[in-house]
């Protein structure tokens, strides 16, 4: 399963959380970008709930993240 991670930060955060972010087992790449998300995040785990605990316990707990927005890939 594969999945966009938007994550928002604290203000000044966003070198270091994206950073922080890459060293995450099951994290491909975190890019800061601008606008209203400050790092855009692709993100694969097994299953949808390793993708849950990825995001919930290892992205979310990195100091100066405010909020994520998991976008799942889906193919019709």
């Amino acid at each position: 399963m594969v999945a966009w991670v938007l994550v928002q930060t604290e203000v000044g955060a966003v070198g270091r959380v994206a950073e922080a972010i890459r060293k995450v087992k099951g994290v491909k790449s975190a890019e800061e970008v601008a606008g209203p998300y400050d790092v855009v995040v692709r993100a694969e785990a097994s299953d949808l709930d390793l993708l849950g605990r990825l995001v919930v316990r290892e992205i979310q707990g990195i100091e100066g993240v405010t909020r994520t927005l998991t976008c799942p890939i889906i193919h019709l």
